[in-house]
């Protein structure tokens, strides 16, 4: 724990681990290929084929995407978040 009982991310995770990464974006064909490439440009061993789940919104204009991958540190999950926010097609992250 840090001081004043804040819990960082350090607190929760312990890495190396596997980590669920949550996008959510337009629902456009693009999407999901856009996130693979963020994701692997900063994770060598992340291989999208089983690794990938989506959700269509009730009225199609959004997708969830899971991405599942090995994390290997609090910096590089930051740099795809970074990544991911500064996408167009993506709305959120979580």
């Amino acid at each position: 724990m840090t001081q004043n009982n804040i819990t960082t991310t350090e607190d929760l995770l312990e890495f190396p681990c596997k980590f669920n990464l949550k996008v959510m974006g337009f629902n456009d064909p693009e999407l999901i290929n856009e996130i693979c490439a963020i994701v692997g440009a900063h994770s060598k061993e992340f291989n999208p084929q089983g690794n990938i789940t989506t959700r269509l919104s009730s009225s199609g204009k959004y997708i969830a995407v899971t991405a599942i991958m090995y994390a290997e540190s609090k910096a590089q999950l930051d740099l795809i978040y970074q990544a991911l926010h500064n996408h167009p097609l993506v709305k959120m992250t979580l």
